[in-house]
């Protein structure tokens, strides 16, 4: 199972609250957090430096290794990632310890807000964290470039999971270039059922082409969005790759062509 409802006793808890440009995680996670969790900066532990690769490039194995092994993480117990609610961070976490090998993620349906409705303790307090023995081993999740979403595009089913008028070129609030991959497919996350809904989900996805036996990618902006989306796809029954660079990757180079409309 990939959504948790509740946290093993034995699980490992990491707080990736993160929300694109603000409020920042740590404060929030001062103020109250899950009992035991890590707190885990998504712009220092879950990417590398903005730049080549993106706004949120793939972090390199070393950092990724680093920042898990102080967050408590090992390869032998389940870890249960959470963000305020909406899934995005925690599915950029979930996503990236699957990708360096990690056995068991688990996703907290609901996040903060849904541990908080239902009344359970938080704590103020830095918990003590002994550190992990985590090895990250690359390759555990498919990974795609500029070259593969295109060939993806092309041959299979590539989503975008950025709102509509983002894919369409009407309004483009972040990156330099507005637009979209072509023949990518708009499929925006806040379209989809909830994760628990896994008929719904699969339903959704058929609608906008995904089949079996076909490849499917997802990007958006700069990576974490999607992977939610590549969440949702595995909650239907689908393997998907994702497109860590996404669209500001894809805008740095000015030979590919952009669509809009």
């Amino acid at each position: 199972m990939t959504v948790a409802t509740e946290i093993p006793p034995d699980a490992t808890i990491l707080d990736v609250r993160w929300q694109l440009g603000g409020p920042p995680g740590w404060p929030q996670y001062l103020e109250g957090h899950i009992p035991g969790a890590a707190f885990v900066d998504l712009e220092t532990a879950l990417a590398g430096p903005p730049g080549e690769g993106g706004r949120h490039p793939l972090p390199s194995a070393e950092a990724f290794d680093s920042a898990m092994r102080a967050a408590g993480v090992s390869g032998d117990r389940p870890v249960v990632v959470y963000d305020g609610g909406d899934s995005m961070a925690a599915a950029r976490a979930w996503w990236l310890l699957r990708y360096f090998g990690h056995p068991r993620v688990l996703v907290l349906d609901g996040g903060f807000r849904g541990w908080l409705a239902a009344g359970h303790a938080i704590e103020r307090s830095v918990p003590p964290i002994e550190a992990g023995d985590f090895v990250p081993r690359a390759g555990g999740m498919t990974l795609l470039d500029a070259t593969g979403a295109a060939r993806v595009a092309g041959a299979g089913v590539l989503l975008d999971a950025r709102a509509g008028e983002r894919y369409r070129g009407e309004r483009e609030p972040i990156d330099p270039v507005a637009g979209h991959i072509p023949g990518a497919v708009s499929l925006p996350v806040s379209e989809l059922p909830r994760l628990g809904d896994g008929e719904g989900l699969r339903a959704r996805f058929e609608a906008s082409g995904v089949r079996d036996g076909v490849e499917v990618g997802a990007y958006c902006g700069s990576g974490v969005t999607a992977a939610l989306e590549v969440l949702a796809l595995e909650l239907a029954g689908y393997r998907a790759a994702l497109y860590v660079g996404s669209w500001s990757d894809w805008i740095r180079d000015p030979t590919r062509r952009v669509a809009r409309a």
